[in-house]
């Protein structure tokens, strides 16, 4: 019995060991804060809203997350972010633009975007980081160049729109003055969700996605296989811009402004997300459902600063930090351990 169990967890690979623990530790900490804290964290709604307030960085981290498979970087979609909701608030309050010109406009400079880091990262083999850093400087002064002073949309077709919420059945609570107040989720979490489950199914289940996953691994074993590595790190970066573009339109749904401080360090918290969720900065390794994880730990986190009323600024960071840390140290304990098994196992069956 002993070594069937023992077969099943070597035949559990890298990337859903990383997820499966991801997923324990976000439960464990969620049900201690319950404990510990109770209050809001009995409520569904204070779950809700961790999706409520993080949906555009879980569409971004999903982004962060492809490139980080194939073994790249990319430290721009936070100015990306910035850049499509100051011109889509431009652009619908005078250009006429309207909700659905607006959506394009994001769409083509996610895209914009992904195409030329892309084409320079995988035709040119530039670094990514060179490449995304100069992305990001180019995105935050094109921010600039539309408009300086912080602006909120006028439209009252779009803001119609961001005000839609969806009503969750049997998850609301009764307040201190008797109220039922329901449960709800914004329009940005259906579409954040939607992406997270499409670009899942994209990773496990297309050519794409197991082409990156071996470039991400090695590249040379990927040229050996006859992958196209040029074209997939291509596909990688514009599907990530993308989804920026995504990203950028979900936020400006719930913001409803634009600024040029907008979305300032999203991409380091969109790359922590994605780490913290089991995805390698080396690459091969990685799994969006992780990601998602990622993001909600990250939230749980800032709400347990909150509870315990480190009102400096700063205390987000510095726990966000310490989770990074020990989470990249799990990482390696656990992936440095199998692999001395299998090695040792190799070798076992070697001199067998």
């Amino acid at each position: 019995m002993f070594n069937s169990i023992f077969r099943k967890k070597e035949s559990l690979t890298d990337t859903n060991l990383l997820l499966a623990i991801t997923i324990c530790i976000f439960a464990v900490m969620y049900i201690f804060s319950i404990l510990v804290f109770g209050g809001g964290f009995t409520r569904p709604q204070q779950f809700l809203n961790l999706f409520n307030e993080n949906a555009a960085l879980i569409i971004i981290s999903c982004g962060l997350s492809v490139v980080m498979v194939g073994g790249g970087i990319d430290i721009s979609v936070g100015g990306i972010t910035a850049l499509v909701c100051m011109s889509c608030v431009v652009c619908i309050d005078d250009r006429g633009f309207g909700v659905f010109g607006s959506l394009l406009l994001a769409l083509g400079i996610g895209l914009a975007f992904g195409a030329v880091q892309g084409f320079l990262i995988s035709h040119l083999e530039i670094q990514p980081f060179i490449i995304t850093l100069a992305g990001m400087f180019f995105a935050r002064g094109a921010t600039t160049m539309v408009e300086v002073k912080p602006r909120t949309v006028q439209d009252e077709v779009f803001n119609a729109l961001r005000r839609i919420e969806v009503t969750i059945p049997g998850l609301g609570y009764e307040a201190r003055n008797g109220n039922y107040i329901d449960a709800k989720i914004e329009l940005g979490v259906i579409i954040a969700l939607l992406v997270v489950a499409a670009v899942f199914c994209i990773l496990k289940w297309t050519r794409f996605g197991r082409s990156l996953y071996a470039v991400g691994g090695n590249i040379q074993s990927a040229l050996m296989l006859g992958i196209n590595v040029k074209r997939t790190r291509f596909c990688s970066y514009l599907l990530c811009g993308l989804l920026a573009g995504i990203g950028g339109y979900v936020y400006l749904m719930h913001t409803g402004s634009g600024s040029v401080t907008q979305a300032t360090g999203a991409e380091m918290k969109a790359i922590a997300a994605s780490i913290i969720g089991g995805t390698l900065l080396t690459g091969g390794v990685g799994n969006v459902i992780g990601t998602l994880f990622g993001v909600l730990s990250q939230g749980t986190i800032n709400n347990i600063v909150v509870a315990l009323r480190l009102e400096g600024p700063w205390w987000q960071g510095i726990t966000t930090g310490i989770m990074l840390c020990f989470f990249i140290v799990l990482q390696s304990v656990i992936l440095g351990y199998r692999n001395r098994r299998r090695i040792s196992g190799a070798d076992g069956e070697h001199l067998k």
